[in-house]
């Protein structure tokens, strides 16, 4: 599978430890970047050693000359280092960074042989066709390659096609000793847009949930998926529909409550990103009924039968593209501030939730931009 393949060579590396001086993980699909670490946990650093020889650096923090300073000195208590670095992206920011690159250039030449440094570009979103990716993630992949790629090997964690995606399932359940019915497999992934993370989080629920039965049916993605995002997500679009900011805030306490940490926060505003796309398309395209609906909406960017009606009934409420779009940029710049690790994210998506449901007024900048600016 092209989009697993990747990730599938970088294990292997790790696996035989015939690893390169250093690697950048680019990419915001969160579920190979997962396995990728996990791959590493098992195989180069013992649990009981973790303490000495596991380091999560962010370059918004941290020089890069400081991290590489690091790698290049052996440990005296851990005979094999992993150096985890984030924030990328403060490599392209304002001011020059010539040094940094230099360093970089310079410990390629001559690494630490017992130390592996994986660089985390988790800014830029790789479609799983290539020729659709944005321009400014594309502006941004083309650097990396031509800087840190000089140096390291690139990683790329693309999104999953459906069939791809359908594929590891199958897979997947099959080594859990459980079938997968073809429509289950393919509901799961339209309803979760392709989204590694929480389809590989759903898996496992629906495996716990069918236990001796060792069969997955559509009944039971239904049953314990799509039924959890009608109370939740679609719940919570409603109520930013009709500017009900008490029940909105209700709802996404709800959501996070049961949520599974930092990875559930990006993978909630995934969905509500996409549920307002699919809205805009509705708008677009003056839309109806669901007749209409999967004409305008093709495979894999689908609504759920079981919330069709409910998504075209909350899209008239917006009165015009414009407000659509201000929520999709709302959403996006929450994203990026959930993304530069902040103190609270709980704090950012109920900002976020609250700018949502609330009458848009011109020259008012969004919640989450105020508390940056009372700080």
């Amino acid at each position: 599978m092209r989009a697993f393949a990747p990730v599938e060579r970088f294990v292997q590396e790790v696996t035989s430890r015939q690893l390169k001086p250093g690697y950048v993980f680019i990419g915001d699909e969160g579920f190979f970047r997962r396995t990728c670490r996990e791959a590493i946990l098992a195989n180069l650093v013992p649990p009981g050693m973790r303490e000495f020889s596991l380091y999560d650096f962010d370059l918004e923090n941290t020089p890069l000359v400081e991290v590489l300073d690091r790698a290049r000195t052996p440990s005296l208590m851990a005979g094999f280092q992993v150096f985890f670095v984030r924030g990328v992206k403060a490599l392209y920011g304002r001011g020059k960074h010539d040094a940094e690159f230099a360093a970089l250039a310079d410990y390629a030449k001559n690494p630490n042989p017992d130390a592996l440094l994986v660089l985390v570009a988790d800014h830029i979103s790789i479609p799983s066709d290539v020729r659709r990716m944005e321009m400014t993630d594309k502006d941004r992949y083309e650097r990396i390659k031509e800087t840190l790629g000089e140096h390291l090997t690139l990683v790329e964690f693309a999104r999953v096609e459906e069939g791809e995606a359908v594929k590891w399932l199958n897979e997947t359940a099959a080594a859990q000793g459980a079938k997968l019915d073809a429509d289950a497999a393919r509901e799961l992934v339209d309803s979760l847009g392709g989204d590694m993370m929480m389809i590989s989080n759903e898996l496992e629920k629906l495996l716990l949930y069918v236990g001796e039965k060792k069969r997955i049916t559509l009944g039971d993605v239904e049953t314990m998926v799509l039924a959890a995002k009608q109370r939740t997500l679609y719940e919570l679009t409603d109520a930013i529909s009709s500017h009900n900011r008490a029940r909105a805030l209700e709802v996404l306490d709800a959501m996070l409550s049961t949520g599974d940490g930092d990875e559930a926060a990006i993978g909630h505003l995934y969905m509500l990103a996409r549920t307002f796309r699919q809205m805009l398309v509705i708008l677009e395209r003056n839309v109806r009924d669901t007749r209409t609906l999967y004409q305008v909406l093709w495979q894999g960017f689908r609504i759920p039968p079981f919330a069709a009606e409910d998504v075209i009934r909350q899209s008239r409420r917006f009165k015009s593209r414009r407000e659509l779009t201000r929520a999709i940029r709302l959403i996006a710049k929450a994203d990026a501030t959930l993304r530069s690790n902040p103190p609270s994210k709980r704090l950012v998506l109920e900002n976020l939730i609250l700018d949502l449901a609330s009458e848009p007024k011109e020259n008012q900048a969004p919640a989450w931009q105020q508390e940056s600016l009372l700080d």
